[in-house]
């Protein structure tokens, strides 16, 4: 019997979750049943099941798939000890948004629309509330070290938080993220524009 790799195992893992993710984006979690994933992937019920034992760890691997996008923007961002401005960290990351997460190369799918699904189905399932919070704890996490790094640097107060500099750098990445889909004149270019003038304008009004 052939030996089974562990790309064999990742590109067939990949595969189906790039099935589910285009029935999550065009039918919604709750009318997308494992059925439907396992006619969507062409595969067998029970080569899906056993990769994702349920409809669950399927919309965890979906928000998985966005922060490792985030992660590697921030391995980049960070590297050699950098420190970059909260202001360039927030931007490279709507950056990394329109460029990575609206077309996802794997499904060509906005994963955005699925991202808004994951938090609101967050709110009314415990199991997945627990998921999506220690990965987005990790995701602001990499905030904070930008936050941590820019006050060593004597550009952030010394009694700021880094913590709450974080989360409120990450609210701004998730805030475009959301007024993108529901805002209808929100643009790129625009909103940057904002998220600069807010970030660099205590800056501005120090220099002579």
């Amino acid at each position: 019997m052939p030996r089974v790799t562990d790309e064999y195992r990742a590109n067939r893992r990949a595969e189906i979750l790039a099935a589910a993710t285009r029935r999550f984006a065009h039918q919604g979690f709750h009318a997308t049943s494992m059925a439907d994933i396992i006619s969507e992937s062409g595969l067998s019920a029970g080569a899906v099941y056993r990769y994702f034992p349920s409809k669950e760890d399927l919309i965890s691997a979906v928000a998985e798939t966005t922060l490792s996008t985030a992660d590697e923007v921030f391995a980049r961002l960070l590297a050699g000890g950098a420190t970059p401005s909260p202001e360039h960290v927030v931007t490279m990351m709507i950056d990394a948004i329109i460029g990575r997460v609206t077309n996802d190369p794997a499904t060509g799918i906005d994963l955005t629309r699925v991202i808004m699904q994951v938090w609101a189905e967050a709110l009314r399932n415990h199991e997945l509330r627990i998921r999506v919070n220690d990965a987005y704890y990790r995701l602001r996490g990499h905030f904070a070290e930008v936050a941590r790094r820019w006050q060593a640097a004597g550009n952030l107060p010394a009694g700021a938080d880094p913590d709450s500099v974080g989360a409120a750098m990450l609210s701004l990445v998730q805030g475009f993220a959301l007024q993108r889909l529901l805002v209808s004149d929100t643009t790129i270019d625009g909103y940057i524009g904002g998220v600069r003038a807010l970030l660099a304008g205590d800056d501005q009004a120090r220099t002579p």
